[in-house]
């Protein structure tokens, strides 16, 4: 029987690497972007500081593969087409609905998600700036494929809609988690305001198709 091979250099480093993106979002979460540096994760991890420049290069590009292991939002080529090919028979309705859902309820479900679009938005950062557009990147494709040519006559816009819902999406779950405050009255952080929230999501791409 062949033993299964549990070490080595190649394992070891994808182990250590794995141990710094981790302490990159233990730190983020509980002492914010502030306490990201080279010291603090390397410590967080318990390695030598000398890893983080021999796998990543730079502190920088250790914040980027980060971000890019994180993002809940990210969706590959193959993925992008398979949704925009689902999402012809309805001209993106189930799609544009599905979009702001899914960012609501990873904001909800997820500490390190909301750090970093705290994050995004009270740091310069080169990485958080790559990801946006990355974001963004993939939004255009689905509005010029999907949605824009069914919009073009009619004197609602999508995109700004998805963009109001998405901004306040970021705020609405931003404020409940952070602080613990309500929004008019709704408390999202229990399960009926939550429902509500998502209900309103639905009511609003509903009338933008109407």
């Amino acid at each position: 029987m062949i033993r299964k091979v549990t070490s080595g250099p190649i394992r070891d480093k994808e182990r250590t690497k794995m141990k710094l993106l981790n302490a990159v979002g233990s730190i983020l979460k509980k002492d914010g972007f502030t306490g990201l540096n080279v010291s603090n994760v390397a410590k967080r991890a318990i390695v030598n500081r000398k890893l983080i420049y021999e796998y990543f290069g730079t502190m920088e590009n250790l914040v980027k593969e980060y971000l890019n292991s994180r993002d809940y939002w990210r969706v590959g080529l193959d993925q992008l087409d398979e949704i925009i090919e689902r999402s012809k028979h309805d001209f993106g309705k189930e799609t544009a609905y599905n979009l702001v859902e899914r960012q609501f309820d990873a904001l909800m479900g997820n500490a390190e998600m909301r750090k970093i679009i705290n994050w995004g938005l009270s740091e310069d950062l080169q990485p958080l700036k790559e990801l946006n557009k990355e974001r963004e990147r993939l939004g255009e494709e689905l509005f010029s494929k999907i949605t824009d040519d069914y919009f073009k006559d009619k004197d609602k816009n999508l995109r700004a809609i998805e963009g109001i819902l998405i901004g306040g999406i970021y705020y609405l779950t931003l404020q409940a988690k952070m602080s613990g405050e309500t929004m008019c009255g709704i408390d999202i952080n229990t399960e009926r305001g939550e429902e509500e929230i998502k209900k309103t999501l639905k009511q609003i791409i509903e009338w933008a198709y109407s």
